[in-house]
């Protein structure tokens, strides 16, 4: 495998667009990141699209890259379309990388794309709600009405019909929150924290869906959405679009003197496991770790999936920012703000800058493309030099079904 290079990158605001199409949010993505890279489209020689929802929302349920890419007048070339949930562009990361890598072509581009918000929102919901094995979900929903009645607020599974009120995979991150509280102390002023941080971080992105900037009273006093969550530490609805260029690393001084190398990529799926045994977060970075040479401790900016502020802040120990059980202490010293020791979503994340799920994966790309670069403006952390993303897709059995770690220094 030969070394690869990230040599361009761009996208748009995150927002509800009702009046823009896919094929315009992600021209707009795609042309960012030829300009970034200097590159004409002529030079490419795959692209690889990562879309989650547009059948359920659009209706565009096949050949969903191929047209896109053809009203930007790119054709001829072979075009991957991906879906892994929330994880759908990130996976299509992974994949132009590994046809660059293999040496199969020299230059690919990765798209990240949504378009997720409707005026009915319950379509919205619904949409994400498909993001796990809905047979599943109608079982253990029974289950959760059962358990209810019987006064038991600790069951994982969603409540009947909140998939049509509210992204039901709050009700898991909820049930996760209070377990994480129950086992070690962590509070719910913590998890607020985390929404505090990162709405400011938003605050700094002018790509950010939400640029305010609330106090820990806000966050806590906000609309209850699943105990412990209030709006303010969930993720919203939104449509947007991420792009990358990629090219083999020996050949990207040719295009430009600031080229970011991808050090490492890792796909992985959730699996059947023992209690006590790593779950897929942890299994995907400490691949991600050996395959670069590094360690948690190296890593000097990182974007990761929090869709909600308690799932950002158990990822800071699965990913080794801290032990098992301390990431509470961690927010609570203010280490993973922009200028802390270990900046975490600066760019906002998914809670502020807000999760159009296909574009998300792409979108953290562009952030740490960004920062490495120098290039991140008023968010800018301090002289970084290794940058690590974390993006989860869908669920199985109470663990994400897709998970991409990448890896990446100048």
């Amino acid at each position: 495998m030969r070394d690869v290079a990230v040599i361009g990158a761009g996208m748009t605001n995150f927002g509800k667009f009702l009046d823009r199409s896919m094929k315009d949010i992600a021209g707009e993505a795609i042309t960012g990141a030829l300009d970034s890279a200097g590159v004409d489209k002529s030079k490419l020689e795959a692209a690889v699209v990562g879309n989650a929802t547009a059948g359920l929302i659009t209706g565009q349920e096949m050949i969903r890259g191929q047209v896109v890419l053809r009203e930007l007048g790119i054709g001829g070339i072979p075009v991957i379309n991906t879906e892994n949930a929330c994880a759908s562009s990130s996976t299509a990361f992974h994949v132009a990388w590994m046809y660059v890598a293999s040496g199969m072509y020299d230059m690919a581009l990765a798209v990240g794309m949504e378009k997720l918000y409707h005026e009915d929102k319950t379509r919205s919901f619904k949409a994400i709600g498909a993001a796990v094995d809905v047979e599943w979900v109608q079982q253990m929903a029974a289950a959760a009405k059962a358990a209810k009645e019987n006064g038991d607020r600790d069951n994982p599974a969603p409540e009947e019909g909140a998939g049509e009120k509210r992204s039901m995979f709050m009700d898991f991150y909820a049930a996760f929150a209070r377990q994480h509280m129950q086992r070690y102390g962590t509070t719910k002023e913590q998890f607020a924290r985390v929404a505090v941080k990162n709405h400011y971080h938003g605050s700094l992105n002018p790509h950010a869906q939400y640029r305010e900037v609330y106090s820990l009273e806000d966050v806590l006093t906000s609309p209850m959405v699943a105990e412990p969550l209030t709006r303010l530490m969930c993720s919203p609805i939104g449509d947007g679009a991420a792009a990358v260029v990629l090219c083999a690393a020996d050949k990207a001084k040719q295009f430009t003197s600031k080229p970011v190398f991808v050090r490492a990529s890792v796909l992985a799926s959730g699996d059947d496991r023992q209690p006590g045994q790593p779950g897929i977060t942890e299994r995907a970075a400490q691949k991600a770790y050996e395959m670069a040479g590094v360690g948690p401790e190296d890593i000097n900016v990182a974007e990761v999936h929090d869709a909600s502020a308690p799932a950002e802040l158990v990822i800071y120990e699965e990913l080794g920012f801290c032990k098992p059980g301390e990431g509470g202490q961690l927010i609570d010293s203010k280490a993973t703000y922009v200028d802390g020791p270990i900046p975490v979503n600066p760019s906002g994340g998914l809670i502020s800058k807000g999760h159009p799920i296909g574009a998300t994966g792409v979108a953290q790309i562009y952030e740490i493309f960004s920062q490495l670069r120098g290039e991140a403006g008023d968010r800018q952390v301090r002289n970084p030099k290794v940058g690590m993303t974390e993006n989860g897709g869908g669920m199985v059995k109470g663990e994400a079904a897709a998970l991409a770690v990448h890896i990446l220094s100048v």
